[in-house]
This record gives structure tokens, sequence and C-alpha cells, in this order.
């Protein structure tokens, strides 16, 4: 690993993500809400896949960077909206940590290559886009499915379930099952795993 910019390229993300002006409450303090899922995605990365190559590493970080700045509100609150909102995301996180990676003087191949797994292009073909979805994933059931849970009703938490399950390997499936859940968030995860 190139260490020294790594560091330098971890700096820059984590700074600006701590520009954040949305807040978790995190040990009964308030931190930086994409600030707290970048260190989250890490995080995870690190217990999951300990040997993951820098890009990989790099993308965890960077997978939600500046996310506030793109904002759901913006497009119509349909399916299509949403899809579209998405994809605007995904180029904005790569373009974002592209201009990041260049500063801290990274070559172009790597950089390439960390915007092709932050875009999340060649899913269940291309094993480092497929293990950065598996942590995604991974974090979303530890730490905001609770979250969805109390907004929606079981039907539909039993079908964003299915769709999460979907996306992810069979090692990260064997990861989501040794998750602490809720009671009420386990009954319902195993009640839509029933139906896949």
């Amino acid at each position: 690993m190139t260490h020294t910019l790594f560091l330098k390229a971890s700096e820059y993300i984590d700074a600006a993500n701590a520009q954040d002006p949305n807040y978790e409450i995190v040990d009964e303090k308030k931190h930086p809400k994409e600030l707290v899922y970048s260190d989250r995605m890490y995080a995870r990365l690190m217990q999951f896949a300990p040997q993951a190559s820098e890009e990989v590493q790099i993308a965890s970080k960077a997978q939600h960077i500046c996310r506030w700045k793109i904002e759901r509100k913006l497009y119509p609150i349909d399916r299509v909206g949403y899809l579209k909102w998405r994809e605007e995301l995904k180029k904005f996180h790569a373009t974002t940590t592209a201009q990041i990676l260049s500063k801290v003087g990274y070559p172009e191949d790597f950089i390439n290559r960390v915007c092709f797994l932050i875009e999340k292009k060649s899913l269940k073909k291309d094993l480092e886009t497929q293990l950065l979805e598996d942590v995604i994933c991974l974090v979303f059931l530890e730490f905001y499915l609770e979250h969805f849970a109390v907004k929606h009703d079981d039907e539909k938490m039993k079908n964003i379930i299915i769709k999460t399950w979907a996306k992810m390997s069979k090692n990260g499936h064997d990861a989501a099952l040794k998750i602490s859940y809720s009671k009420e968030n386990l009954d319902l995860i195993k009640s839509a795993l029933l139906t896949i």
C-alpha cells in the first residue's frame, strides 16, 4: 500500500465528509452523518475483508462523499426519480473522489479503478465491486435497518430486505446472519428470507 498517499486521501475524504450539516447521534454525541457512514464502511470492510485492495478501501470511505450536496427532493418522488438521483450520486461521488486522489498524487489507472468501484460497475461480475456491495449491505443492515423499520410497514421492510439480500454474495449473507439485530428486525429478516 502506498501508505502516505492513502493517509492523505483519507484525510481529505474525512475533511469533506466532516462538513456534512446533517448529524447522527453516536455515543450520545452529534457527529457529521456522512463521516459516521464513511467510518462504518471502512471498519466493516476491514472486518469483512482485511486484505482488500487499496482501491476498495478508498472506495469504501468515499462511497457517500458529500452526499448531502445532491438532495433527494430535487428529483421526482417516484421510482424513476429515485433511480435518477442514485445515478447522479454515483457519478458525483466518483468525480469528487477522483479530484482528491489526483490532488494527492495517485496515478490515473488507480483513480479510474476507484471510480469504477464507487459507480458499482459490473456488480456480480467484478469481485471487488461485489465486495464493496456486500459491505454497503452489511452496514445498512447493521446500522440503518432499524431507521427504515420505524418508517415503513412490515411488507415494505420485507421487500427492502429481499432486495438487499439479492445484491449480496454468499459470504455477505453469512456475515449478515451474524449481525446482532433486535428481535423484531431478526424476525422480519427471517420472514423475508422464507419467501426467497
